[in-house]
């Protein structure tokens, strides 16, 4: 079988996924794998090592290869992705449930957020992200009205970012993103399954143009034992 490494890997990653192969367990010797799907060590070498590349696995010397918690959502910090590219991803049941979308003058200093005159008019999207079945993000975007003149709820339900980008054709360039913790609101506790949490991790983005014009700020709350927050960073050398 060609690439017989990669069979095995995602043969394996399901059986993790699936919970057949628990957090803590080990999987089976190298010698038995290789029994097991009738290959070479060097195959299955190669399927272990992207199991570790890939935050499935962990080598341990004299112990094996030990499964580790997978159970988390990657959330990309340092990208911009809307909710449905990054459910896409993931492979996940997803729903988006819009409990608010209004225009009007911003309030509590938004304006101060969007570099924006008092009287500008501004869209307040309120929506919480639902997966497998627990509402665990809860987002709030503020959208200038210039910019985006028209929205709907079925936009807001489907994708702002592919209406803005495929519709209006607009350029989404770059964000600004500050993570901070912070104390569970009466909002969050309205919208959210947050369970006995009273923490939630919120992202701060603004998000410009490709003519750097701020046009979008969220806030986007997620609980905290749903998500990993990842980055990729490569070192320059002076």
């Amino acid at each position: 079988m060609k690439n017989k490494f990669l069979f095995i890997y995602n043969e394996l990653v399901r059986l993790i996924q699936q919970g057949k192969i628990h957090p803590g367990e080990t999987l089976p010797s190298e010698h038995d794998l290789c029994r097991q799907y009738d290959t070479s060590r060097e195959t299955v070498r190669k399927a272990l090592n992207l199991l570790a590349q890939n935050g499935y696995i962990q080598k341990v010397r004299g112990k094996g290869s030990v499964v580790l918690d997978h159970s988390k959502f990657e959330f990309p910090v340092s990208g911009l992705t809307s909710f449905k590219e990054l459910s896409n991803q993931l492979g996940q049941d997803f729903k988006t449930i819009v409990h608010e979308l209004s225009l009007g003058l911003p309030k509590g200093g938004v304006e101060k957020h969007l570099q924006c005159k008092p009287n500008q008019k501004l869209w307040k999207v309120v929506r919480s992200r639902e997966i497998g079945g627990e509402r665990i993000i809860l987002d709030k975007d503020f959208i200038r009205e210039d910019i985006v003149p028209e929205l709907s709820t079925s936009i807001a339900e489907e994708s702002l970012y592919s209406y803005i980008e495929g519709e209006l054709g607009l350029d989404i360039s770059f964000a600004k993103k500050e993570i901070v913790v912070e104390r569970v609101t009466q909002e969050d506790q309205e919208y959210l399954d947050l369970l006995d949490h009273e923490q939630v991790v919120v992202i701060r983005s603004y998000v410009y143009l490709a003519d750097a014009t701020l046009f979008q700020y969220t806030e986007s709350r997620h609980r905290p034992d749903k998500f990993q927050f990842v980055d990729f960073a490569r070192r320059t050398k002076a």
